[in-house]
């Protein structure tokens, strides 16, 4: 027994040997393939036999090949990827911004609104002058259509954001299909295993499924009995065994934008504000564009309220013949300061004058037409009650469209004039203005105004060369305004632009840091799970010799056995 124990014990140790040198070979082959975790040889000793009175060890035996992986810290890596990506997401969005602002360099929104207003002031002495007057209203309209632009191209980073949302979701959904799949298949492969770590390939490429899923959405997971793992996002299960719960797109409408949500198919619960690049994509369409468009409209609301409030006051060198509200009041029956009548500003309490001039005599009837806006008694002025009015006035009449717009028509050889509004009434009907619209993606200059230069209201009643109400709107632009703080609209402006900027500079110094974590977090699992090309060079040489001395114990055995042969 003892020869032929030996002559056994020497054939596995060649097994052995020639298994770790093929182990350590696959490690340096994978040095460099992303991902791979070094894999190392387990040895046990084999099981011992009785002879007469010794107890003979039989050598050495493979007691598996297992994969050198750090759950906790892989989990802690996890962690630390789903953060990164949030902020790396929202800093690229911030840098998107930032360069669509900057893109209009020379004719950003201030430059514009200086632009606009140099024009009008230019007017001042000049009223008159028709080329003054017909470049004063091109530089309106070329500042509305600056801000409609910007609001476009932000509208267009939004959709942007949306497809990227719905491409991560089915990124999302095919590695949770995919580890899924390989868990019953790593389970299958490891069950004759004795140490469930046989499966290195497949093992891989779960882990490295795993790796990039953390980076779209935060997860957790832990390894099974069997060799299954289980992930969960938060409170909620993705893949348990075989069963698995996909992301799936909520649509909506947000200002004005066609977005998604996402949330989980099988518990519904919304899972786009947890972490990982899916939220800092939503975060960054919603709050960093989505905010950037709420102070784009206030921004553009205020300079169009405003500027109209100065503006309807005045008269042209022409009166209206006829005059329609660009604003459509949706309930023509409650107050005018009533929120169910959607004005894009609140009228108040006060009057305004409508002026019916005699085109032939130049005879003008000014009439105070008073804003009942007080609250008190139960006859504030509606739309209805106000047409009513108007129609007492003579060589005057007044209607309601079906679109709930105010329209006046002067009476033959009359024409209409406004004067001295001090409710805000005209500014909110949308009547002898400038400006037209509510918001950064409807801002516009009145068609009437463009389509004849001398309805551009820029005297108070005392001739062409009154200049009194474009001497007030020349000085706009300085003005401080309750609305936006008491800064004025440039001010108003160059903070908003201060604030994605320093937002951005603060988020790049945050998303430095957390790359800064990541880095660290994968140097600790390179030392823990990568592949040293020394070390397993060196092992190697090892099993090399610890073949060659198993070979020539072999050799000893034979020549034994020829001696035995021979005798």
């Amino acid at each position: 027994m003892g020869l032929n124990a030996t002559l056994q014990l020497s054939g596995r140790s060649l097994e052995v040997f020639s298994t770790g040198i093929q182990v350590a070979g696959q490690n340096i082959s994978n040095a460099n393939t992303p991902g791979y975790i070094r894999e190392d040889l387990l040895l046990t000793t084999s099981l011992p036999y009785k002879q007469g009175q010794q107890v003979l060890g039989t050598g050495v035996q493979v007691g598996g090949i297992k994969q050198q992986l750090n759950l906790f810290l892989e989990n802690r890596i996890h962690a630390a990827n789903s953060e990164a990506e949030t902020i790396n997401a929202r800093l690229e969005i911030y840098q998107q911004l930032e360069t669509e602002i900057g893109e209009l360099s020379d004719t950003d929104l201030s430059s514009s609104l200086n632009g606009f207003l140099a024009s009008v002031n230019d007017v001042v002495n000049q009223p008159e002058e028709i080329g003054l007057r017909e470049i004063a209203i091109q530089q309106g309209s070329k500042l509305a259509n600056d801000v409609s632009t910007l609001r476009l191209r932000i509208d267009d980073l939004r959709k942007l954001q949306t497809v990227r949302v719905n491409e991560l979701i089915n990124e999302a959904n095919t590695l949770i299909d995919q580890i899924s799949e390989l868990n019953p298949k790593i389970t299958k492969i490891e069950s004759s295993g004795l140490l469930q770590s046989d499966a290195g390939a497949l093992r891989t490429q779960r882990y490295n499924a795993l790796t990039r899923l953390s980076k779209i959405v935060p997860i957790n997971f832990r390894e099974t009995s069997d060799g299954g793992v289980d992930v969960r996002t938060g409170s909620d299960f993705l893949v348990l065994g075989t069963i698995k719960q996909k992301l799936e797109s909520v649509v909506a409408i947000d200002r004005g934008v066609g977005v998604v949500d996402v949330q989980l198919t099988k518990t519904k619960n919304v899972i786009s504000v947890t972490g990982g690049e899916l939220r800092g994509v939503i975060e960054g369409r919603d709050s960093i564009l989505g905010g950037f468009v709420d102070d784009l409209d206030k921004y553009t609301a205020t300079l169009i309220t405003q500027f109209n409030t100065i503006y309807t006051s005045g008269e042209g060198l022409s009166g209206y013949d006829s005059i329609t509200g660009e604003t459509n009041v949706f309930d023509t029956s409650v107050a005018l300061n009533d929120a169910a009548a959607l004005l894009p500003s609140k009228p108040e309490n006060g009057s305004f004058q409508i002026k019916i001039t005699n085109k032939l005599t130049g005879v003008q009837e000014i009439t105070n037409v008073n804003i009942d806006l007080d609250g008190i008694g139960g006859n504030d002025t509606t739309l209805a009650s106000l047409q009513a009015t108007l129609n007492g006035i003579g060589n005057l009449s007044a209607s309601i469209t079906t679109q709930g717009e105010l329209k006046l028509d002067a009476g033959t050889g009359y024409d209409i004039r406004f004067g001295n509004d001090t409710s805000g009434t005209l500014a909110a009907l949308g009547i002898n203005t400038f400006f037209t619209g509510s918001n950064s993606s409807n801002i516009g200059v009145n068609d009437l105004v463009k389509q004849n230069q001398e309805f551009f209201a820029t005297g108070e009643g005392g001739g062409p060369s009154d200049g009194r109400n474009i001497a007030k709107l020349a000085q706009f632009i300085d003005k401080p305004i309750a609305a936006l703080g008491g800064v004025s609209l440039d001010e108003s402006y160059n903070s908003i632009q201060s604030k994605i900027a320093q937002s951005a500079s603060t988020e790049k110094t945050v998303a430095a840091g957390a790359q800064g974590l990541v880095d660290s977090l994968l140097s600790q699992r390179e030392q823990y799970s990568g592949v040293s090309l020394d070390e397993e060079t060196i092992k190697i040489m090892e099993f090399q010799q610890g073949f060659q001395a198993a070979a020539r114990l072999i050799s000893t055995i034979d020549e034994l056995f020829t001696i035995l042969l021979t005798m």
